[in-house]
């Protein structure tokens, strides 16, 4: 009896899928629970485990792009590995007397290079094929002219397939290591990740649909750091997790969209809706591509609650294991290029919300302070917002909130 594996409905909006890695091979003993392989979607990877005790038969690639309800493996419940392979194992060719001398008998394949006719060997030479991999269908099982031919071709088309197959294959290999494995031709044609295109989609439309500005202003960080040198020990050491930057960030934003709510809505067709709770989206990077887990209700949480969702996510992210649940619903995002070095940029809005905070490397510069020239740790902070929605004096508002937030951090609901 088998058992299929189909690909499971993940979410309203995603109707396929890629079969990322199978961690389990065909003919493989699988026990149920076991995980069989990884579904890359537009939005989640998710891991298909078995579902009964059994034989893996893998109908899918990797790297292959799948519809949701798809058959892409069976589990042979009655089946061993080693029946398995038995079944999978072809009958070994029977070896060929070709001497002039002896009685010949039928065979399928074996044949060397000097057993071949003249026009045969010209064909095996050029093509570069196997003699012995060959199915000769002449007398005695001589390898025909059509055979040489039937196998070239045979061969070419195997090729042919194997090139598109890797074509879908979603390595995420720089652009260099991807055009060294090319073996001939400067350039290198891939399909684009679920995620990947997802993305794309969605900045496009972002571009296309809102009235997108951004304003800038930066700020001091040496009382956050202070702060954060002053707690860390003790923080540390009572929560178990690090205090991080990205939690004031978040308190400082909570609190400017308090004092600025429309930042914190969106349009609906003709409707502007206002959020009147705070789930903060936190863009995280990934070698799959930019994902943005939401921090539910982060007005309510608290510093440690705060650092261990955002670290809980980051880890979700790298593993992708986040479910898509935790990806919906934000009312505002922060994103920090600052961890890649970036010292400016205009981040891009994530729809459909209206405004995005951009926050940068921390540079040490001189600044005039109280007519004095210092050096201090500084960060250029951008505001990204739907100018449909939101006018310049409303930005900027926002901005001077959270820099004052970020400049006073004692100002800030500290609980630690």
């Amino acid at each position: 009896m088998s058992v299929q594996v189909k690909i499971p409905a993940v979410g309203e909006s995603i109707s396929s899928g890629v079969v990322s890695v199978w961690h389990k091979k065909s003919g493989e003993q699988v026990r149920k629970g076991d995980p069989l392989f990884t579904l890359e979607t537009d939005k989640v990877s998710t891991e298909i485990v078995a579902e009964a005790d059994g034989v893996l038969r893998t109908k899918a690639n990797e790297g292959q792009e799948v519809k949701i309800g798809e058959v892409v493996a069976e589990i042979e419940e009655s089946a061993t590995p080693a029946a398995a392979s038995q079944k999978k194992e072809p009958a070994p060719p029977v070896a060929a007397v070709v001497d002039r001398g002896q009685p010949e008998s039928p065979r399928s394949s074996g044949a060397t290079a000097t057993e071949l006719s003249p026009a045969v060997r010209r064909i095996v030479d050029e093509e570069k094929l196997d003699p012995s991999k060959i199915s000769g269908t002449g007398k005695g099982g001589r390898i025909t002219k059509g055979d040489a031919l039937a196998a070239a071709q045979n061969r070419a088309a195997a090729v042919a397939e194997e090139m598109e197959a890797t074509t879908l294959v979603e390595t995420l290999e720089p652009v260099e290591s991807l055009a060294s494995a090319a073996k001939d031709g400067r350039v290198v044609r891939k399909r684009m990740s679920p995620l990947r295109r997802k993305i794309a989609q969605q900045l496009v439309m972002a571009r296309n649909t809102a009235a997108i500005l951004t304003t800038f202003n930066e700020c001091d960080m040496s009382e956050v750091q202070a702060l954060r040198a002053y707690a860390q020990e003790q923080f540390t050491k009572k929560n178990g997790v690090k205090l991080g930057l990205m939690s004031f960030f978040v308190k400082a934003t909570v609190g400017a969209l308090k004092a600025v709510p429309v930042i914190n809505g969106r349009i609906e067709g003709d409707d502007f809706i206002q959020n009147n709770f705070y789930d903060i989206g936190v863009a995280v990077g990934t070698e799959r591509g930019l994902v943005v887990p939401v921090v539910r209700d982060a007005d309510k949480k608290s510093f440690a609650e705060l650092e261990r969702d955002i670290a809980d996510y980051a880890k979700k992210a790298r593993e992708g294991k986040l479910k898509i649940e935790e990806l919906q619903g934000g009312t505002f995002t922060i994103s920090n290029g600052g961890v890649y070095g970036s010292l400016l940029a205009t981040p891009i809005l994530n729809p459909p919300q209206s405004g995005i905070l951009g926050m940068h490397k921390i540079m040490e510069r001189p600044i005039a302070v109280k007519g004095a020239v210092v050096v201090r740790p500084m960060m250029y902070l951008a505001l990204s917002y739907d100018h449909r929605l939101i006018d310049g004096k409303e930005a900027v508002t926002f901005l001077i909130k959270v820099k004052e937030g970020i400049e006073t951090p004692k100002t800030l609901p500290i609980d630690f």
